[in-house]
């Protein structure tokens, strides 16, 4: 009886988890669903190397700017304190190996 409940539940678990599973990858838009493994890992590699160079850099809060790569276009985001801040990030992100463009989306905090 122990066993056939064991299987019971084994199996009910997997009903009610496989659809939210299935479900999940399905909300990936169609340009994320195209996107390569290797070409993911690059992305990745070139994102960290971006957070790297603006920690390194003393006149940006890297705490303060977000970094998203897709096929090498570099989008920064988040609100900064200055405009000069701002256009250094996207001068820092330029110089960083592999970045093809840089879509600055960063905003001066309101005063």
């Amino acid at each position: 009886m122990k066993k056939i409940s064991n299987a019971l539940l084994v199996a009910v678990l997997a009903m009610t988890t496989l659809p939210a599973v299935v479900g999940c990858s399905n909300m990936r838009s169609s340009t994320e669903r195209q996107q390569s493994v290797g070409s993911y890992i690059d992305d990745a590699t070139i994102t960290t190397r971006v957070k790297a160079a603006l920690a390194e850099a003393k006149d940006v809060r890297v705490t303060q700017v977000n970094v998203e790569t897709y096929q090498g276009v570099v989008q920064l985001s988040g609100f900064v304190d200055t405009e000069s801040e701002m256009r250094r990030a996207a001068e820092v992100t330029r110089g960083v190996s592999g970045v093809k463009s840089v879509k600055n989306d960063i905003h001066v905090k309101p005063r």
